[in-house]
């Protein structure tokens, strides 16, 4: 600790402990407890270096009218003190321990009703347990009782932090093989036998499914993290409650109660998890059934394969509701559940969508198992998922729709079913057999593309799945002719959706499809190239800022295979050329500005690759995105504006590496004459610092070294660091490479910067510049947050001691409380 802080201590922990004087804030005082944190942690002896805190504690163990925020602060800084050697020995030696974390004291005095006071005792306690003596203090003095009490807390918090610490304890008890003595032994007996009796007498008193679920989360989280013998000691004790549990049905807890399954399961599992999860695999209740096989698989993919029987019984449950609802041949004749049982299950509409929502969602996944799990081909599941699609949609003209179609109504035009299900046909696209059913998926995706009152989210997650099966289409001669049209007559009218989230879906889409290579060489009428960029072109002029910069995107995207062959730009390239800068200037959206530099930074990126250069058009253009971001009010604008700086600048001196033949570093420059090649070098790098000055790469460095938005400045900094090391100190005194600066803004700070170092003119030498700058400096506050000036333990000490005394002074006067500003 400084000794400006070790010279404020003192007062501020007067101040703490004078119970007139609470603060008016109190999260001051868990920033301090964070610097004491941070000191302990560093290896600093808080009892040695800060003697007034012991002091200060012995003060507030036996202090019960302080406000309980300073009161639950102290509770925290004993525990924290109590966690190393030094001060739990002197904490002992004072009998400071005892006082402080007794509950008797806290009830006594009636402090123990505020949550404040038992989050305080908890995390005190989490934090002194890391001194192992610790734990041996909490069994012995009775602490486990209340802590067990403290589960079913009414505030979520204590109840939290309570489950948090006892799974610490139960954890940190668990005796090491061969090492623990019989004292450790004993005591880890005892802390799982009150810890089971609790819990067994919970779930059986329990009359709410909330309670329940509380203590199986608790026990969950135990049996993931303890080893064998704990897991089998707390199962064995806990059996008879988790099988009436099991046996209840209580549709509430399914999920929790999986999780205490899984949690302890295992090929090896003793008979309390195998005769439980038998249990749950086998309800009569079709969405418990559901929701515990989809539970089963989300937590056994380690066993899955080596669990085949219950891994089969569980995918056979999880498409039971789409055999039943869609009529496919999913699972033969012989169902998990009747029919009968499955019809009456509709009556819920909530939970039959809900359930067939789970299925939807662990359908990829099913489709995925080795062929002697599934009871059917993954290409049936696909179909299956098809038809559901056929039946959300209402139409009832089609040979899929079930003969039992009166009892679905309630999934008609639902679009969380139709949400998941296209979710679900999306990544279906990766399962074997898939591309047999490419013409029957995208039927229906274009089908629900052309539904006039379709959900924009509907119509987005239409054509996410439509890219995925497209991509399938090795052969683009196989596409149906009337499907191409149809698509292409559908995205032409989304384009002009009066919905802007259906307008940019359409868009992204556009963007999407040109990245697709086996549609590189499909006709127009399939959504080529020539056919849709006309349509992204007229959205750059759209009203909504996002559909613009999505268009802007489009274009990159599909113009990328032009870029790369390095042919002759067409014309209406050089016009959309033209719009984009024109969006960068005038745009008022920082989307479509954004869009516009990464549009000419991808442009950059493709056409700057050896042996291709960039066209002059391009050149052109990054002279005006450097004028124009520079001067953006935007700070991404501006930092993808030095990101294609940063291209311009390992494309110069890429080519200047390849002139030289410099080898040890793409930047690097002879300091010395090897085979006469040093004044090669030097012409070199003095024509490559001439392009990027003359492409505004330091003009827009140096603007940007002095913006106000600290990423611009620091990624400017970087940039001109990365180029003067490029210099050697004897070329920078030779080398002449001027670069004007503007009379005002940005060019008169610069001008301030170099003129305390000599240099004030208005054309200044790129190399005396990047020498005069400071960047080493400049960089290291820069990569500084701004809580480093005011963030530190000195001024918080400060502010509480001001806030403290203006406080007071405050209540003297009748005025009003001064807020600490805690930063």
């Amino acid at each position: 600790m400084d000794r400006e802080s070790a010279s404020l201590l003192p007062g501020v922990c007067a101040l703490l402990a004078d119970s007139g004087k609470p603060l008016p804030d109190d999260t001051s005082l868990e920033k301090l407890l964070d610097r004491f944190t941070e000191l302990s942690e560093a290896g600093v002896s808080l009892p040695e270096s800060c003697l007034c805190l012991l002091e200060f504690i012995s003060t507030m163990a036996s202090n019960s009218t302080s406000d309980p925020s300073i009161l639950s602060f102290t509770l925290k800084l004993t525990g924290l003190m109590a966690a190393t050697e030094d001060g739990y020995r002197v904490l002992q030696e004072r009998s400071v321990l005892e006082v402080i974390f007794s509950v008797k004291h806290w009830m006594d005095t009636k402090l123990w009703d505020d949550p404040c006071i038992r989050i305080g005792w908890l995390y005190g306690f989490k934090r002194m347990l890391l001194h192992p003596k610790a734990l041996t203090f909490f069994v012995q003095s009775g602490f486990l009782k209340p802590l067990l009490e403290l589960q079913s807390d009414p505030s979520i918090f204590v109840a939290s932090a309570a489950k948090q610490l006892l799974v610490h304890i139960l954890l940190a008890t668990q005796p090491e093989e061969g090492h623990a003595s019989i004292k450790a032994r004993e005591d880890h007996s005892a802390v799982v036998l009150q810890t089971s009796d609790h819990i067994n007498e919970s779930l059986k008193e329990g009359k709410l499914a909330s309670g329940n679920a509380r203590f199986l989360s608790l026990l969950a989280l135990i049996l993931e993290q303890a080893r064998r013998p704990l897991r089998e000691q707390l199962l064995k004790a806990l059996a008879a409650s988790l099988e009436e549990l099991a046996e209840a049905g209580d549709s509430r807890i399914t999920s929790p109660l999986m999780d205490v399954i899984m949690a302890g399961y295992s090929t090896e599992s003793d008979d309390v998890t195998k005769r439980l999860l038998s249990s749950m695999l086998n309800v009569d209740k079709p969405f418990d059934l559901v929701q515990a096989a989809a539970w089963f698989l989300s937590r056994s993919r380690s066993c899955a394969s080596r669990d085949a029987v219950n891994t089969r019984q569980a995918v056979r449950i999880l498409l039971l509701p789409l055999h039943f609802v869609t009529e496919q041949p999913l699972l033969g004749t012989a169902l998990v559940v009747d029919n009968v049982t499955m019809a009456a299950q509709l009556k819920n509409k909530k939970a039959f969508i809900s359930m067939i929502c789970s299925c939807l969602g662990k359908a990829p996944e099913v489709a995925l198992m080795p062929l002697d799990v599934l009871p059917c081909a993954p290409a049936v599941i696909v179909l299956s998922v098809v038809t559901l699609l056929r039946m959300c949609s209402g139409d009832t003209l089609t040979s899929s729709w079930p003969s039992r179609n009166e009892d679905f109504r309630c999934i008609v035009s639902s679009g969380k079913v139709q949400i998941s299900a296209l979710n679900a046909l999306a990544s279906l696209s990766a399962s074997p057999g898939a591309n047999s059913t490419t013409n029957q998926v995208s039927e229906i995706l274009v089908h629900y593309l052309c539904q006039p009152n379709s959900d924009p989210t509907v119509l987005k997650k239409s054509y996410e799945a439509l890219l995925q099966w497209v991509s399938l289409w090795t052969d683009p001669s196989s596409i149906p002719q009337q499907l191409g049209e149809d698509l292409l007559m559908t995205v032409k009218k989304r384009a002009c959706d009066p919905r802007w989230e259906v307008r940019d879906s359409t868009i992204e889409f556009l963007g999407q499809l040109q990245c697709i290579p086996s549609l590189g060489s499909v006709d127009a009428s399939l959504l080529s190239n020539r056919s849709t960029a006309p349509l992204l072109r007229e959205a750059l002029q759209d009203p909504e800022s996002y559909v613009r910069a999505s268009a802007v995107a489009a274009l990159a995207r599909g113009l990328v295979p032009c870029w790369q062959q390095g042919s002759e730009l067409p014309q209406e390239q050089t016009d959309t050329v033209r719009q984009l800068l024109d969006i960068l200037q005038k745009d008022t959206e920082g989307f479509a500005r954004r869009a516009v530099v990464h549009y000419f930074k991808t442009w950059f990126f493709v056409c700057s690759r050896p042996p291709s250069s960039p066209p002059s058009l391009l050149l052109e253009s990054v002279r005006v995105v450097f004028s124009r971001g520079s001067l953006d009010l935007d700070w991404e604008v501006k930092v993808n504006m030095l990101d294609l700086a940063e291209l311009l600048l390992d494309s110069a001196f890429l080519d200047y590496k390849r002139r030289t033949g410099a080898e040890n570093h793409p930047y690097a420059t002879f300091y010395t004459d090897i085979n006469g090649q040093a004044k090669d070098a030097d012409a070199a790098l003095e024509s490559a610092l001439r392009t990027l000055v003359g492409q505004g790469v330091f003009s827009a460095s140096l603007s940007s070294l002095v913006d106000y938005d600290r990423p611009v400045a620091l990624k400017a900094c970087e940039l001109l660091i990365t180029i003067r090391d490029a210099i050697s100190p004897a070329s920078a005194l030779t080398m002449d490479v001027p670069c004007e600066l503007p009379e005002y803004g940005w060019g008169r700070e610069i001008r301030e910067l170099l003129k305390s170092k000599g240099d004030a003119g208005r054309h200044v030498n790129v190399c005396e510049a990047l020498t005069l700058l400071d960047l080493d400096e400049r960089r290291g506050l820069l990569s500084q947050s701004s809580d480093h000036v005011h963030n530190s333990l000195q001024s918080l000490l400060q502010d509480i001691l001001s806030a403290g005394g203006a406080l007071a002074d405050s209540r003297k006067d009748g005025g009003q409380e001064v807020i600490v500003d805690c930063y």
